[in-house]
């Protein structure tokens, strides 16, 4: 699977919104991450539907809606209309994530599951069919410039597997503290999205920067076939 590039515009210029949009649209960026947090679920608010809307009118890139709110349910159809392409929300914020879900879908959109670094895989094993995308906080949420946490590549590579062994497919995104060297190990774990903040807009060679993230294209063997394989041997 090609790899993804999400630049997160939580990094941009907020007063320049559209130039920064169109800079790493330009430089090879095929999604925009936009993060939306209602300071309640995390501490920080940030920016809401009518951002979105404005964003539509001046992008072709996917953008990529990544709700940071508690009870994303009653905000799905404000962003919908606003014209986003995926829309993620955090199990977290939720009791019924798989009418969520539905609901996501049923709006045009796809749709994703969030979950923090702390939240295990068993919250979203009944959710992996259903979704486009599962996105792995490899910080916690809140606020952008963050260490990664390496103890998230075991969990990506576990995501990897389920995918694999549930024979569907689903986008595997990261989001936090991704750079060129970073890059290297979610992809190598089976990540295939990958958001970056201030690796990409704090780069002075912004089209570089997308390259280095980008990296080279890893190989995959994928589990079950091989484990065929064996048994014709025996």
């Amino acid at each position: 699977m090609a790899t993804i590039i999400a630049p997160s515009i939580l990094s941009a210029d907020f007063a320049h919104l559209a130039d920064e949009v169109k800079k790493v649209v330009d430089a090879g960026a095929e999604y925009i991450h936009i993060d939306v947090m209602d300071g309640s679920f995390v501490p920080e608010i940030t920016i809401g539907a009518g951002v979105v809307r404005s964003l539509r009118k001046v992008t072709d890139a996917v953008l990529d809606v990544h709700l940071m709110v508690e009870h994303p349910e009653t905000q799905i159809e404000s962003f919908a209309a606003a014209g986003a392409d995926i829309i993620t929300f955090h199990v977290e914020a939720t009791r019924h994530a798989h009418r969520v879900i539905q609901k996501i879908h049923e709006l045009g959109c796809k749709a994703g599951v969030a979950l923090n670094p702390g939240t295990s895989l068993s919250a979203i094993e009944e959710l992996v069919e259903e979704s486009d995308m599962i996105l792995i906080m490899t910080v916690n949420p809140g606020y952008g410039g963050q260490k990664f946490i390496e103890s998230q590549l075991g969990k990506i590579h576990m995501l990897y597997h389920m995918i694999d062994e549930m024979e569907t497919t689903c986008d595997i995104e990261v989001d936090g503290g991704i750079n060129a060297e970073t890059s290297v190990d979610v992809r190598e774990a089976g990540a295939n999205v990958l958001v970056a903040g201030s690796a990409v807009y704090g780069a002075a060679d912004v089209a570089k920067a997308i390259k280095d993230i980008r990296g080279k294209e890893i190989v995959h063997h994928h589990h079950h076939h091989d484990d065929e394989e064996d048994e014709d041997e025996l």
